[in-house]
């Protein structure tokens, strides 16, 4: 045997002194030794494993490397590359996190704006509009209802979603359309079989026909098949809670078809 490698081997440290001089934990050591990353060292006369300092480099630049983010499958090829081959593979890693640290800051907008109110899902021009609901004393519930309504009407039929906006706002500047609505929206706690109904929708329906600019379909809505069905999920949104809310819509739409507008669904 050869006294001097012994002595050398004998010199060199334990993987439990390897891994705190390297900064990480006797597992991760041995992970790297599992994926081939590094070589397990031989064992000295007393059985156990030593690490010289040829051994500890190998694991300062894998942990190095794994830290800065460099999948561990590409670190073995990496270290064993020319410099040429390490520079390109290094732009790669960078471009990479790059890409990564932008979605993360994505992720980190977006849940900042769910942390505040509708931004995320809605334009501003939207969260104005619901702005101006609390502004003009619709109730806590009614403001939420329409933010889903017209969180689904950007889903669901994008293209016509900014002409609603435009109808909206401009329906808003008159009293007797926000006192009619508000009336609308106490009705969802009458019987369904309640005489105001009939009345409440005939005198709607009166004010959306005074307007009837409003009331027109746009073009790239009536080219869709599927026009009804993406009608019918914004306007009769939770519809289901309320049998009066349903009819009195119902009764609604049949007086603005007799009077020749066009209303998917019927």
């Amino acid at each position: 045997m050869d006294h001097r490698a012994s002595a050398r081997t004998k010199a060199g440290c334990t993987i439990s002194q390897a891994a705190a001089f390297v900064g990480v934990t006797v597992k991760t050591v041995r992970h790297y030794h599992r994926l081939g990353l590094v070589e397990e060292p031989g064992r000295d006369s007393s059985g156990y494993r030593r690490y010289g300092s040829a051994d500890l480099l190998r694991l300062v630049q894998v942990r190095t490397l794994a830290a800065a983010g460099v999948p561990l499958a590409e670190i073995g090829e990496l270290l064993d590359a020319d410099s040429e081959e390490f520079a390109a593979a290094m732009d790669d890693v960078h471009r990479r996190l790059t890409e990564r640290i932008d979605e993360l800051l994505a992720r980190r907008d977006t849940l900042h704006q769910l942390a505040h109110g509708d931004r995320v899902l809605l334009p501003e021009r939207a969260c104005a509009v619901l702005d101006r609901l609390t502004v003009l004393g619709f109730s806590p519930d009614y403001v939420d209802t329409q933010r889903e309504a017209l969180v689904l009407a950007r889903a669901v039929a994008p293209e016509v979603c900014d002409t609603f906006l435009s109808h909206l706002e401009r329906r808003l500047r008159s009293p007797e359309f926000v006192d009619l609505t508000k009336r609308s929206w106490e009705a969802r706690t009458w019987d369904r079989d309640d005489p105001r109904i009939e009345e409440l929708a005939a005198a709607v329906a009166d004010n959306l026909l005074a307007d009837r600019a409003t009331l027109a379909m746009p073009p790239a809505s009536r080219k869709r098949s599927d026009a009804t069905s993406r009608y019918a999920v914004v306007n009769r949104h939770r519809e289901d809670q309320s049998p009066a809310i349903a009819r009195l819509n119902a009764l609604v739409e049949a007086r603005l078809r007799a009077a020749g507008i066009e209303v998917p669904g019927q």
